[in-house]
């Protein structure tokens, strides 16, 4: 069974959201008792392992799990919002765990 090794966080220190990113990032890692790794403003990272539009672009930030067996997968590319419309990481953190499970299983 794969298991995650480490969570990514591909970010930028001026967006708006991330130190909020950050602290997800934090919470999973030590509810999974797994190591993270911040990379600032690593597009190259962004574009080979997760979301792009249409022109191959990706935007920050993402939250990738590399696994056991040497693969990395996005788990978070946008947080989901509230009924009031504004960013919810509880929820976030539910899509996460929701992602890793069907990854591993």
């Amino acid at each position: 069974m794969v298991t995650v090794k480490k969570f990514i966080l591909v970010t930028a220190t001026h967006l708006p959201y991330h130190d909020k990113w950050v602290k997800l990032t934090q919470d999973l890692s030590n509810a999974l008792g797994v190591q993270y790794e911040i990379k600032e403003e690593d597009y190259v990272f962004a574009i080979e392992h997760g979301k792009t539009d249409d022109l191959g672009m990706a935007g920050l930030p993402q939250l990738f799990a590399e696994l056991d067996d040497g693969r990395i997968v996005v788990v978070l590319w946008e947080v989901p919002l509230n009924e009031r419309y504004e960013a919810d990481f509880d929820k976030a953190k539910e899509v996460v765990l929701a992602r890793i499970k069907e990854i591993v299983s």
